[in-house]
């Protein structure tokens, strides 16, 4: 009974767009476009900022994406040397022990990679970071 009414209030509120998020893409559409210039300008900064951080990590490669607001770097020598057991064990024993939380690899199909968001703060980066880092040592 209870999952019957879960499920229609489910149904009525993710089977269309509703009002309000109608409005919210009309004004995204004919609004001022101020913001977008200085968000790219702050996902690049980041961005850079990041790749050049993980390269800087002894055992990690990092490219550098052209688009979204992840990195996938490769991480198969910290895994190696710390006898991991894949990107699952390295996230999982990076979020115990250092408290960062990152996606292993493997989701994406390659278990020598994570993948890190950087849409955060300039300072979660920073401190996820220095976290990161010293776990790789």
């Amino acid at each position: 009974r209870i999952i019957s009414a879960m499920s229609k209030i489910q149904g009525q509120s993710t089977s269309n767009p509703s009002s309000i998020a109608q409005y919210a893409a009309l004004e995204a559409v004919t609004g001022s476009q101020d913001c977008i210039n200085l968000m790219k300008k702050e996902f690049v900064k980041r961005r850079d900022y990041i790749v050049n951080r993980l390269n800087s990590v002894n055992g990690v490669l990092c490219n550098k994406p052209e688009g979204a607001f992840y990195v996938f770097p490769e991480i198969s020598e910290i895994i190696n040397r710390k006898k991991l057991n894949g990107s699952g064990e390295f996230a999982e024993k990076l979020l115990d022990e250092k408290l960062v939380a990152v996606v292993p690899g493997i989701a994406f199909g390659n278990d020598n990679h994570i993948r890190i968001s950087y849409a955060t703060s300039f300072e979660n980066i920073k401190k996820g970071l220095d976290r990161i880092e010293e776990f790789c040592k």
